[in-house]
């Protein structure tokens, strides 16, 4: 089976974060991806497998960790930028418009990211997760300006439907030097 689907828990208590992955881990055969604490004292965890797998993995550690469970999600098929974007390693020479999207938690963000890059033909540029970031989250993403709005638009509607949406920006023609802030 395709291992083409992601899950993620957002804790409030880094110690539930170590009870939380090992139910995950234990409760079907997913690949851990990230297990680590965040800015202002939360911790998440993320997995990836097929989406039945991934499914019983979040449905586990949400009930192990449901007394501090912030966010949760289970994206089937994800965007392939997602982990490049994560992980800091997209490549954007020049920026056409810049669209940029933030959260108040970092399951949401990741989900209106997926939900952005699928929308239109853009370009994730990155997804920064809640370090450095008071527990918040962003990601920013280029293309023409057509396509970024109607990606950010998108994005903002995934993360909207949670309460959880910060801002969301659209700069249809940036400066250069944005682009070097972003690297």
């Amino acid at each position: 089976m395709a291992r083409n689907s992601i899950g993620l828990i957002e804790l409030g208590s880094i110690a539930a974060g170590y009870e939380v992955t090992d139910a995950m881990l234990k409760a079907a055969d997913v690949e851990l991806l990230l297990a680590r604490s965040i800015c202002s004292g939360k911790y998440m965890v993320m997995v990836r497998g097929d989406v039945a797998a991934v499914e019983a993995s979040v449905e586990a550690g949400s009930r192990a960790g449901s007394f501090s469970l912030v966010d949760r999600f289970v994206i089937p098929n994800v965007h392939e930028s997602i982990f490049p974007a994560i992980a800091g390693t997209s490549k954007v020479e020049a920026l056409e418009a810049l669209g940029i999207l933030e959260s108040f938690s970092v399951a949401s963000l990741i989900e209106g990211a997926d939900a952005a890059a699928k929308a239109a033909n853009v370009r994730l540029i990155e997804i920064r997760l809640a370090m450095a970031l008071g527990g918040k989250a962003f990601a920013t993403l280029t293309g023409s300006v057509a396509a970024v709005r109607s990606a950010v638009e998108a994005g903002a509607q995934v993360i909207g439907r949670k309460g959880l949406l910060v801002n969301k920006v659209v700069i249809p023609q940036p400066r250069p030097e944005l682009l070097s802030e972003m690297i």
